[in-house]
């Protein structure tokens, strides 16, 4: 069975891409395309494509929307999110909580790296995020989704920002990154939150056509035989620095599996549904595969 597929540049994939891991049955054949949020978004859409790595949110409010995929509990990347919201200088803002009232910029409202900011800011910080006005400049994945109404679309962040009109921004928007981190001591606050609560946020997951959901078990030893590949270099290498420093705090820095995932999985749907996403917070079990193992 060939099965077409798009996957992000990760190193625990790369042995799916070069043949060295195959998976049973199957022959893959992977697309290039120019952007991975326009591979989300397709998928969302009209799933040109037998596999593709999506982002949770996209997949979690497509789902939501009838969307005919499902995902397995195979997530491709791992980041704490305390960091990443950067402040106008002399705006005055010291605090998660000073963002009431004020206008921060970020790419697209649903943008996975954002729902889990927020979210993190509303449960640690005490944020109201119905009182801070969201700018965004890109369409979100999943057509017809209807955004809280503090949620505005402007032309180009990049100009408002030039004119002093951001007061925050999330990191990584062209033109528009700003200056001091909002909580210049992420790094500490995310290990205290990590050893705390047991959520390991995670972006991107596996999503497959539902007709394909017989391969599942197949796709999840064959992602799991490249990941070990990939980290037994890793810890001998510098292949991938980051993961090696994640994994002193967290062990696995690449857990797969719904079990391993379940809490970050369960706080992923939360922050989705309180920030307007999707409709309610269903239980995993309904949204992601569980490995046969």
């Amino acid at each position: 069975m060939r099965l077409s597929i798009v996957l992000g540049p990760h190193g625990q994939v790369q042995d799916l891409r070069d043949g060295t891991v195959a998976v049973e049955g199957c022959e893959l054949e992977f697309a290039d395309v120019k952007r991975m949020p326009d591979a989300y978004r397709e998928m969302a859409r009209r799933q040109p494509y037998d596999i593709c790595e999506m982002a949770p949110t996209s997949y979690l409010m497509a789902k939501a929307a009838g969307a005919p995929i499902t995902a397995l509990p195979i997530p491709m990347t791992r980041r704490f999110r305390h960091a990443g919201v950067r402040t106008r200088p002399g705006s005055g803002i010291g605090h998660p909580k000073d963002l009431e009232g004020r206008r921060v910029g970020v790419r697209a409202y649903a943008v996975t790296a954002a729902v889990w900011t927020r979210g993190i800011y509303a449960e640690e910080y005490g944020l109201d995020l119905g009182k801070v006005t969201w700018l965004t400049q890109e369409e979100e994945n999943v057509p017809g989704t209807t955004l809280p109404p503090n949620v505005q679309r402007v032309e180009s962040l990049a100009d408002l920002a030039d004119r002093g009109e951001l007061d925050a921004a999330f990191a990584g928007l062209a033109g528009a990154d700003l200056g001091d981190e909002l909580i210049p001591d992420a790094r500490e606050r995310e290990r205290e939150w990590f050893q705390r609560t047991g959520v390991y946020p995670l972006h991107g997951v596996i999503v497959i056509r539902e007709e394909l959901c017989h391969l599942a078990q197949a796709l999840f030893e064959a992602f799991t035989r490249a990941k070990e590949n990939y980290l037994a270099r890793a810890a001998t290498t510098s292949e991938d620095l980051r993961y090696r420093a994640l994994g002193e705090l967290v062990g696995d820095p690449l857990p797969y599996g719904l079990k391993q995932n379940a809490t970050s999985l369960a706080a992923l749907v939360r922050y989705a549904h309180r920030q307007g996403l999707i409709p309610g917070e269903p239980p995993i079990e309904r949204v992601f595969l569980e490995e046969d193992r």
